[in-house]
């Protein structure tokens, strides 16, 4: 028998058992360890959820809590203060969707797109806090804020490439990002909203808080981008990417350190899934839940 077919004769037969048998599939003791023996898989974990109420509310309160803390351990720790056992801004549901999720994106007032580009999850994510700092006002760059390489989406109406990007800052109530926000008046969007906890957006393009920096570190005109933070401090955005030739390298940008291999965290997992509405696709198939 297959470990695939395994996991889901597991999962399964737990649905099928009365809630109030006390089974030890419930117990997070159980649980635990046994994600820990498969690498805190992302499908296995979303499939889990899925199987009724009791197990999505202890993946809720505790697995996906240690699914982040496995999968990104240094980029986890400096977002909690060093105590991952706490809450982080927006939950932990929200937190692993943004580590594995590419959110898509679709026009807004200032970027405009052809076609909406669908969310999937990712194969790899790598989240920068020196990549971070490029998309901080100089009056910001005290702020702490990790962002991933853009996720590079092929279109057929433009010669650039659509490139899908997010991030989440550290203490974003206490951030400075955030008091410029307040302090400019800036009104929240009225039809965006995380999509990754769902709650109301800033619009950095509208707020005058996009650095050239921000540009030049994505390999995007500074006409050709826009990105969002919510009042949880996820950041998610978008751009056009613009090819370089064969005898372009890469440009350093202001007076940043090159030590992305210290503050960079490498995500990665297999697999073949798409979003749609709350519900996760695979292979055409609706299946899993995030939300």
């Amino acid at each position: 028998m297959s470990d695939n077919h395994s996991k889901k004769r597991l999962f399964n037969s737990a649905g099928d058992s009365s809630e109030s048998e006390g089974s030890g599939i419930y117990d997070e003791r159980i649980l635990i360890p046994v994600f820990a023996s498969i690498n805190w898989d992302i499908r296995t974990l979303c499939q889990m959820s899925c199987v009724n109420r009791k197990l999505r509310a202890v993946a809720k309160r505790i697995l996906w809590r240690e699914m982040c803390v496995y999968r990104a351990p240094q980029m986890i720790t400096a977002l909690t203060d060093g105590s991952p056992s706490g809450r982080i801004g927006g939950g932990w549901q929200a937190m692993a969707k943004l580590m594995f999720f590419c959110n898509g994106c679709r026009s807004s007032r200032h970027f405009q797109v052809g076609e909406p580009a669908p969310g999937h999850f990712v194969k790899t994510s790598r989240f920068s806090k020196t990549s971070g700092r490029s998309f901080l006002v100089k009056k910001c760059r005290n702020d702490l804020l990790y962002v991933s390489d853009p996720c590079e989406h092929p279109t057929g109406d433009k010669d650039d490439d659509l490139g899908i990007f997010r991030g989440v800052f550290w203490g974003f109530m206490r951030s400075r990002t955030r008091a410029c926000l307040i302090r400019r008046q800036v009104e929240l969007e009225e039809k965006i909203k995380c999509p990754f906890c769902g709650a109301r957006v800033w619009s950095m393009t509208a707020a005058r808080l996009v650095p050239k920096s921000a540009a030049r570190r994505l390999g995007s005109m500074e006409s050709g981008l826009e990105y969002f933070v919510c009042v949880n401090g996820h950041l998610h955005g978008a751009c056009w990417l613009v090819p370089l030739s064969s005898d372009e390298g890469e440009e350093k940008v202001g007076d940043e350190d090159e030590d992305e291999g210290e503050d960079s965290s490498d995500e990665a997992f297999d697999g073949d899934y798409f979003y749609r509405g709350n519900q996760i696709v695979r292979n055409g198939q609706m299946g899993f839940s995030m939300v």
